[in-house]
């Protein structure tokens, strides 16, 4: 690392005599060398390998942190939220436990694909043992996040199957925490339960991916909350709710003001903003999620309740929720002391734009009398009970697909956390998983909480643990999975092959092999309803597993599929579990995938060079490529 060195009283090209001395990098102070050390272009590694030179860049590189400190925020910009701006450190240990759990998490999320192909993956079943062995590491929990989320934004073509993975550690994660905010809430005074944060923490569990906080919605009623002064102070300049500060507590108890304050509320939320009840598409789960409601400016009864009594509240009215049957509503009193009388109250609906009703009025929304304790106001609790048990109902309407069983799932979560002894839903959570298949020793637990709970049930209760344990059993001698060979005599007339991207010739939707069999494997009943006799070859011919462009999985006839004309990448939230690349014209299969179909991957590049790429044989090249990459990544350890 010396430079040169001119001789003694020698000149230099510009007229000025060098030192005598050889210069080197080291004798450069140490805050430049730190500078230089932090360029962009260096990597750990790089810094690893300085630091092995000598003693003096060793101490540059771990002496002060700060090369080790820009190092973590070069490679992980997403945890600097975590730290202090100029906290004092020790970057090469944060460092290194970073690094350490990176490799942890990726090592878990590998394996899963291998154990758990054949099954439908629990992810809280999954990872009992594999998080084990992470949590030793003793790390902080953002880690485990940061890495899954890095996962999760790589190539959006590649690494499909880990990022699935990943994918569901992070629901679970995520899910976890926010059940653990639930149960602080929970834990609250009565009095100090806000029912706009029991709404999003409703809205987090049910959409763990999606970015809900209570600041940017609490931002967002802020921002209408301004609109509706704004409106009010073209009415009323002088009016008390003007001189209300973000976070304040101010009741008006003027009920001419008032009424001035919900006549300009509802002006601005049902005229301007134009926000609206969801009549044609009440059933939508999105319609319950307080973030969603903001953003499509449209819900259900309770969810625009939620909207209007914290928008009121914040503007210094105080409205009620009332837990009405089939419609709930707020009430407003009219009187200046408690009061108890149901008359003695003005009812608002939020789903029919601020209309006021009275107490018989009410009854008209429904079609039918009621006692008087249905006028009555209601907790937080009973409030997020209510918008819970709106989601339950939905996805037991559902159409037995994953995405109402996963809703399903989460508002049973969800409830039995706000209501650990409800019997009848507990039943239901465990008849879901026995009937899913999954987490059996799950089941047994709750089994027995519902034998505690009610001994009457033991018949139902009875019947489960028998099954379920048939099940645990039947785990314990898993079957070896069939494997399907296109050369064998009963395949020959199998003509296509798992990652083509086909087209339904009748009903026109978009989808992607999957799975085969050489017949119809289905039930005779299924047959008769699917009127798969009405085809030309019956049920006498391959049938292919598909996984279809709107989400749903399919079981189709060969004769009414074709391979895409353009092939597309197909949306569906499976694909990762059974391939582990988009190459532009097909789906590339795992390896778990691979040890089914062992023959099916040589296929379909076959295919996929003849149908795509006669014009460009370039391409077929590339998708060879990609293909000879794939073998070689499974053949090298990690």
């Amino acid at each position: 690392m010396a430079t040169s060195v001119a001789g003694e009283g020698q000149h230099s090209l510009n007229g000025i005599i060098c030192d005598t001395q050889a210069k080197k990098l080291t004798d450069l102070p140490t805050e430049l060398l730190e500078h230089i050390l932090c360029f962009p272009v260096l990597d750990h590694v790089d810094i690893c390998n300085v630091s092995c030179c000598c003693k003096r860049l060793h101490d540059v590189c771990h002496g002060r942190g700060k090369v080790w400190g820009h190092q973590y925020k070069l490679r992980w910009p997403r945890l600097q939220m975590f730290y202090r701006q100029n906290e004092c450190c020790d970057w090469l240990r944060e460092y290194k436990t970073r690094h350490r759990v990176g490799i942890q998490i990726r090592r878990t999320v590998e394996s899963i694909s291998k154990r758990f192909f054949t099954e439908v993956p629990c992810v809280g079943q999954v990872l009992g043992d594999s998080f084990a062995e992470i949590e030793s590491l003793g790390m902080p929990e953002h880690f485990c996040e940061d890495e899954l989320l890095f996962i999760l934004n790589s190539d959006k073509r590649k690494s499909l199957t880990l990022k699935y993975y990943a994918k569901k550690i992070l629901y679970f994660l995520r899910q976890q925490n926010i059940l653990r905010s639930l149960k602080t809430f929970m834990e609250q005074p009565a009095d100090q339960q806000s029912s706009l944060e029991g709404a999003v923490l409703v809205d987090q569990y049910c959409n763990p991916l999606a970015d809900v906080t209570l600041n940017s919605v609490s931002a967002q009623l802020d921002e209408i909350a301004e609109k509706v002064k704004k409106m009010l102070r073209i009415k009323n300049s002088s009016h008390p709710s003007l001189r209300i500060a973000q976070g304040d507590c101010l009741v008006v108890e003027d009920f001419e003001l008032q009424r001035q304050l919900v006549s300009a509320l509802n002006s601005v939320l049902y005229e301007q903003l134009q926000y609206k009840g969801n009549e044609f598409d009440y059933y939508n789960p999105l319609n319950s999620y307080i973030h969603q409601v903001l953003l499509r400016r449209t819900g259900i009864p309770i969810s625009l309740s939620v909207l209007y009594m914290n928008l009121a509240r914040k503007l210094g009215v105080q409205l009620e929720p009332v837990n009405f049957p089939n419609h709930f509503l707020l009430r407003w009193c009219q009187k200046p002391t408690v009061s108890e009388d149901i008359y003695d109250f003005v009812y608002i609906d939020a789903f029919g734009k601020g209309k006021q009703l009275t107490a018989k009025e009410c009854e008209y929304l429904i079609g039918h009398q009621v006692t008087a304790d249905y006028y009555s106001a209601i907790s937080t609790t009973e409030v997020l009970l209510r918008m819970v048990g709106n989601l339950l109902n939905i996805g037991k309407r559902g159409e037995g697909n994953e995405k109402s069983y996963q809703l399903l799932r989460d508002s049973l979560d969800l409830y039995l956390t706000i209501n650990p002894d409800n019997v009848q839903y507990l039943l239901l959570q465990a008849r879901l998983y026995f009937h899913l298949g999954i987490w059996p020793e799950k089941v047994l637990d709750i089994l027995q909480h519902i034998q505690a709970l009610d001994p009457s049930q033991h018949g139902a209760v009875g019947y489960l643990v028998q099954h379920t344990l048939e099940h645990i059993q039947h785990k314990k001698h898993p079957v070896t999975p069939e494997e399907k060979k296109r050369s064998a005599p009963e395949h020959l007339e199998v003509q296509y092959s798992v990652g083509l991207i086909m087209k339904h010739k009748r009903s026109g939707y978009n989808c992607v092999i999957y799975g085969w069999d050489p017949k119809c494997t289905m039930s005779q009943e299924w047959i008769t309803t699917m009127r798969v006799h009405q085809l030309s070859n019956g049920a006498n011919q391959p049938f292919y597993n598909v996984l279809v462009q709107d989400g749903t999985c399919r079981y189709a006839a060969q004769e009414n599929l074709e391979p895409h004309s353009a092939p597309l990448e197909i949306g569906h939230p499976e694909v990762g579990r059974y391939f582990s690349e988009f190459a532009n014209t097909y789906y590339f299969a795992n390896e778990e995938l691979q040890t089914r179909y062992p023959e099916d991957i040589v296929e379909t590049l076959g295919t996929v060079q003849e149908l795509y790429h006669r014009l460009t044989p370039g391409l077929g090249n590339q998708d060879q490529a990609s293909a000879t990459d794939q073998n070689n990544h499974r053949a090298t350890p990690m």
